[in-house]
Formats: structure tokens, C-alpha cells, sequence
């Protein structure tokens, strides 16, 4: 089983179509180890069992039809699985964008805000300053000092 269900980005299990469910088992069915090894124990049984005695003696004829067939469907079911992968990667991709603008509308936001708290904390400073410098004349000129 796959990851990609727990991203927020990617549709869950019962949001998928009827040919996307199927793209996503023989995908994560077929490339698989376990899947290799599956197919590779059938094959040694196959020539095992075929090698002298049985059905489909050496060259195997009946086993070569299958191998085939199945090479004929390869085709079409890897471009389906990957034709899922990349639906996959365009849901992570357009949810991934979405959040790319949330975060640069509020960093923008964000920035205008320090510009404005920047600016008020400038004109703060120079009224306490004035403000310093005002009553230390008032306070020299009661004590008879001018500076």
C-alpha cells in the first residue's frame, strides 16, 4: 500500500472513478517484490513440473502463448498505472501551488503590517523624544538652567 492516500492533497480511496481504484491495485499489485517473486516461483514450478512429463513439455509452447499475452497487456497496464501516477503527482502538484499562494498572500499581508507597525514605531519614538526634550527644558528653565 501506498502513502500518497494521507496526503491532503490526494483524492481518498471512495473519491476515485471505477478505473482509477483498479490503476492503483494492479499498480501497487504489480510493482511490487513480492510480485516478482510470485511470477518467478510460478515460472521455476512451470518448467519444474513441465520439464519431462506434463502438459506443456519443453519448450514450453502453452507457456510461451501466456508469456504473450501477458506481454501484450503489459503495455497497456503500465500506462495505466502510470497515467495514475501522474494523476497521483498533479493532485500533490495543484494542492501543493494552493498552499505556495495562501502562504505568499499572508507573508504579504504580514509584510505590509511590520511596514505600517515600523512606521508607527518611528513616529512613537520621535514624540517621546520631543517629548523628553520638552520637559527637560521645562525642567531647566524652573531651575534656572538653559541647555
Amino acid at each position: 500500500m501506498n502513502r500518497w492516500q494521507e496526503h491532503p492533497g490526494v483524492r481518498k480511496h471512495d473519491q476515485l472513478t471505477s478505473g482509477e481504484r483498479p490503476a492503483d491495485i494492479v499498480r501497487n499489485g504489480m510493482g511490487s517484490w513480492p510480485f516478482v517473486f510470485a511470477f518467478l516461483a510460478f515460472m521455476a514450478i512451470w518448467a519444474g513440473y513441465n520439464g519431462n512429463r506434463g502438459f506443456d513439455p519443453y519448450p514450453f509452447i502453452l507457456l510461451n502463448l501466456f508469456l504473450s499475452m501477458i506481454a501484450g497487456l503489459q503495455g497497456a497496464i503500465l500506462l495505466i498505472s502510470a497515467k495514475r501516477a501522474d494523476s497521483i503527482s498533479s493532485e500533490v502538484a495543484i494542492h501543493t501551488l494552493d498552499n505556495t499562494k495562501k502562504l505568499q498572500d499572508l507573508i504579504e499581508a504580514n509584510t505590509a503590517l511590520t511596514t505600517t507597525v515600523s512606521k508607527l514605531a518611528k513616529q512613537i519614538h520621535t514624540q517621546i523624544c520631543r517629548d523628553i526634550l520638552n520637559e527637560r527644558r521645562v525642567l531647566n528653565r524652573s531651575s534656572g538652567r538653559w541647555f
